[in-house]
């Protein structure tokens, strides 16, 4: 505090002499005849009655020029702690203004959520990050109208934080034009910029923050109900170093404004997220002639836009690099604009559809014939997708997939008969990782079909099958010329413990995680199976099964000493105080543990587990 008391006023205001506050009968400031007078100071006294000398009578210029000279980060810290008004007022002096040099890297990193978030504690970080190596990141979560911050804490931040690359604005109504202009001005850095829920933002902010912030790389948009097209032009006319773009839910933009940016930046974006937005074709169209440099496009909700949209976007053939597209509840993608796209980007490799009710198994075939890159295929509620379709999408498709995922497709039905399709089989398949959840319509004609052309799968996951028994699941298996490393059955209730024992037989030496969860009719005798032949398995999730006592004394007496990590056993009625001594023996390796609903095992048993394995994460 001695830096506050020791300030001289010579640099700017006096070349020389002292600034007296005279306590004597004459109220008043005394200076040599040569100085002129530039703050009036306040009367020590009113009538008769003395008041008590303190620096507070100074008016706020005066404890700016004495603040903004302290000599180190400490001080400043100090000050901010004595009241609010002189917190308030050090976040307010700029690194312009500062006549201290600070070197700010900006690798500090700060969140405000909910109440936490406010004003005050934004001018806090502004002091208290400035002299100990600068913001760079900073993110806000409101609590919507209840918010706290405003204009007068970004502004906070825009004066002591001019490191700052990364901020985040969700949920926050108070906050207009004013504070992201001040943070445009005073933060020239800004290389990502988030705007959620900020209604208060309109095209004003952003043309500030196109204006002054170069660097800007990443701009997300999301429901800021005052941006429309003219802010969006602004961006792609002067921020040349932009390379992700994800605007969502913005009544107000619409063709222009995303049309323009596309077509202005689609030679350098690289990612582009378009959702709920009040677009059509012509985007699209854009999209496909100039979206050069474009490698991940999200479409979500654009209902806006037909079939046509999505056939000219492939068919103009100018995003040669895209490599992953996503498409959610987009009516406009149909057989027809899939396979457009198949062959209009050569370099595809990720596809996920979702909720694409006009894509059938056409467009499958289709896009395996054109995308001869395609690694991997997610599709999820596309209830026009049959058997016929998955199947010979995985008989047509080239020699790079790797991935494909049915996700609750009801249109899925299980093979009567294999005889049309066998004939067409081919073993050449390369997926390693096959993901069926939710298709009840999907049984052990299915699978057996898969494990004539699936010969290398690595992961399984099998859920919520009610149509699949053990003898589909083996035929999977028996096929299988590489070691399965995870197999997911969760909610197969046919499943029994000859799946088990089979799987451990054939895959014992490379299986790492095992999940059967909801399996019914799985025993003690599937963890018998697994301690004895299961060398590396180090996940293993049996809840909701009819495994006791038994099977955990099986698997903590392995002659293999098993590194499980995370047992889940959560619903096990079989479960109870006995197997403390050996889940303490497993506890060794494991890192977590799921004894949820085991209704007989006591809270005494839970408390010493909770002292003994410390170091794992425990659910009870």
């Amino acid at each position: 505090m001695s830096g506050i008391f020791s300030f001289s006023g010579d640099e700017d205001y006096f070349n020389g002499g002292t600034m007296h506050l005279s306590p004597g009968s004459c109220p008043g400031v005394y200076l040599p005849p040569r100085k002129r007078l530039r703050v009036a100071a306040p009367s020590l006294y009113s009538g008769f009655e003395q008041k008590q000398t303190s620096i507070e009578v100074l008016p706020d210029e005066c404890l700016f020029e004495i603040l903004r000279r302290l000599p180190s980060g400490q001080e400043r810290s100090a000050c901010a702690c004595v009241s609010k008004h002189w917190l308030n007022l050090l976040s307010s002096i700029t690194s312009n203004e500062s006549l201290q040099e600070v070197e700010s890297d900006g690798f500090l990193s700060r969140s405000l959520e909910g109440n936490k978030a406010t004003d005050l504690r934004l001018a806090a970080i502004s002091v208290g990050t400035s002299t100990r190596g600068g913001l760079g990141k900073l993110q806000i979560r409101g609590s919507g109208f209840e918010s706290k911050v405003t204009d007068a804490g970004l502004g906070s931040i825009a004066h002591g934080c001019p490191s700052l690359k990364v901020l985040s604005l969700w949920n926050l109504p108070a906050v207009s034009d004013k504070g992201l202009s001040e943070i445009a001005r005073s933060c020239p850095l800004i290389e990502k910029l988030d705007l959620s829920r900020c209604p208060g933002v309109t095209d004003k902010g952003l043309v500030a923050i196109s204006g002054s912030c170069k660097n800007l790389s990443d701009l997300t948009i999301d429901s800021c109900s005052g941006v429309g097209n003219e802010g969006l032009r602004a961006i792609a006319r002067r921020c040349t170093n932009l390379r992700s773009i994800s605007i969502r839910s913005c009544p107000r933009i619409g063709d222009q404004g995303v049309a323009f940016l596309l077509a202005q930046a689609g030679s350098y974006l690289t990612k582009v997220k378009l959702q709920m937005l009040n677009v059509t074709g012509l985007s699209l169209a854009i999209l496909g002639h100039y979206g050069a440099a474009v490698t991940d496009l999200v479409l979500h909700g654009l209902q806006g836009v037909n079939e046509k949209g999505f056939w000219v976007m492939g068919n103009a053939k100018g995003m040669k690099k895209l490599k992953s597209l996503s498409v959610t509840s987009c009516r406009g993608m149909t057989d027809a604009g899939l396979e457009a796209v198949g062959s209009g980007c050569p370099d595809l490799k990720h596809v996920s559809l979702n909720k694409c009710l006009l894509v059938s198994g056409k467009g499958l075939v289709g896009l395996a014939n054109s995308a001869l890159l395609l690694e991997s295929l997610k599709l999820e509620e596309c209830h026009r997708i049959n058997h016929f379709g998955s199947l010979g999408f995985l008989m047509n498709c080239g020699s790079k997939l790797k991935s494909f995922s049915l996700v609750n497709c009801l249109g899925i039905q299980d093979l009567n008969s294999e005889s049309h399709l066998s004939s067409n089989t081919c073993s050449s398949s390369s997926l390693r990782s096959l993901s069926v959840r939710c298709c009840p319509g999907f049984g052990d004609a299915s699978l057996s079909f898969l494990g004539k052309v699936c010969h290398q799968l690595q992961d399984v996951e099998l859920c919520g099958l009610n149509g699949v028994t053990d003898a589909g699941v083996l035929s999977l298996l028996q096929s299988n010329s590489v070691g399965l490393v995870k197999v997911n059955l969760s909610g197969c209730v046919n499943v029994t413990d000859n799946t088990v024992s089979a799987l451990s037989f054939r895959h014992g030496s490379t299986l790492e995680s095992l999940n059967l969860d909801g399996c019914k009719n799985i025993t003690d005798e599937s963890l018998v199976t697994v301690a004895k032949n299961c060398y590396s398995v180090n996940d293993l999730d049996v809840s909701n099964t009819l495994v006791s006592d038994h099977g955990i004394k099986a698997l903590a007496s392995s002659p293999n000493h098993l590194n499980l990590q995370v047992l889940s056993v959560g619903g096990c009625s079989g479960i109870t105080d006995k197997s403390k001594a050996c889940i303490q023996k497993l506890g060794r390796t494991l890192l977590g543990l799921n004894i949820q609903r085991c209704g007989r095992i006591s809270s005494s048993t839970v408390d010493t587990l909770l002292e003994q394995l410390w170091r794992c994460d425990i659910l009870y």
